[in-house]
């Protein structure tokens, strides 16, 4: 009898022991959770990502013209889309000009065309031309109109000479000629807006 109480009880601290060591079938021990992620790990903006830059118009000379004009630089070179509304109907010059001031109510304080090469005036691509002379746009008789030109020529918060911040961008009331120095004999200015980030 004793050595059965014995035999029992071996079986119980046996046991006891086994549990307390993590044995048997018990649940287990949750695992530690896993760390937080670091911040230095976040997914930083692509060193290339396109740069934008934009100038609202609004209408000069008596003119209610308004619009927009949009640069984005990406992969080296910049593209602008220009678009118009309330303007008149007909073929317009539009033109980057040196100074950003849009104050008058002519636009002449926006100064002349933008010219950083000191080029003479003319046609967009052809021989000479100023880094300002963006062409001619048709507007319609419901008073929008549109362009878009692209170019490795400009450059958006360079600050090196093709660097478009700061100019104004000028819509003339006729078309640029491409020939007239320096100014294309496009007529008095009738959209006015300063490029800005």
């Amino acid at each position: 009898m004793k050595n059965r109480i014995l035999a029992a009880l071996s079986t119980v601290v046996i046991f006891a022991f086994a549990l307390a060591c993590g044995g048997g079938s018990g649940p287990s021990a949750p695992a530690p959770a896993a760390a937080p992620p670091s911040q230095a790990a976040a997914v930083a903006p692509a060193a290339d990502a396109p740069v934008q830059a934009t100038a609202v118009l609004e209408g000069r000379s008596g003119s209610k013209l308004t619009g927009t004009a949009k640069f984005v630089a990406d992969s080296g070179s910049v593209t602008l889309t220009l678009t118009l509304q309330n303007a008149p109907p007909g073929e317009h010059a539009a033109h980057l000009h040196e100074t950003g001031d849009c104050s008058a109510p002519d636009a002449m304080s926006a100064g002349g065309h933008w010219n950083p090469t000191k080029s003479e005036h003319g046609q967009w691509g052809h021989e000479s031309f100023h880094l300002g002379d963006i062409g001619n746009l048709h507007v319609g008789e419901d008073g929008t109109g549109s362009l878009i030109l692209t170019t490795d020529r400009w450059s958006i918060g360079t600050g090196d000479t093709g660097d478009i911040l700061g100019h104004a961008v000028i819509i003339h009331e006729k078309p640029d000629d491409f020939t007239t120095q320096p100014t294309g004999a496009a007529g008095g200015r009738i959209g006015c807006g300063v490029v800005r980030r």
